[in-house]
């Protein structure tokens, strides 16, 4: 049991599997940082000046009632709410990696036509 469990483990799939999730999850970092960090501050200042991960609708208040300054404060204060800001900020982050990962594979399907 053991050794088949090594052979499977040694297969060249099971290794090129592990390298995409590590280098997937570097490039989920970045493009979260760019998401973050880049796109959507200009947004929120369009829609008002503020974080744009901040932005929510409060559905109950907390104790003490608000309104309060920033989505943090509403958490804190036990109110419930609806943050769509960060899941705008979410689909957005999706979209950029559905995206480079389409070119990707475009462009590998382009190479082995060109192989063939």
């Amino acid at each position: 049991m053991f050794n088949e469990f090594r052979e499977f483990i040694a297969k060249g799939n099971v290794m090129d599997l592990a390298v995409g999730v590590i280098v997937g999850g570097a490039f989920a970092q970045i493009t979260n940082s760019l998401v973050t960090d880049v796109l959507m501050p200009p947004i929120g200042l369009l829609l008002g000046g503020s974080d744009f991960t901040e932005l929510y609708w409060q559905l109950k208040a907390g104790t003490p009632v608000g309104p309060y300054d920033t989505l943090t404060a509403a958490k804190e204060a036990g109110a419930v709410t609806l943050n769509y800001g960060a899941f705008v900020t979410q689909v957005v982050n999706f979209l950029i990696i559905a995206w480079a990962v389409f070119i990707v594979v475009k462009m590998v399907n382009r190479l082995r036509r060109e192989q063939a």
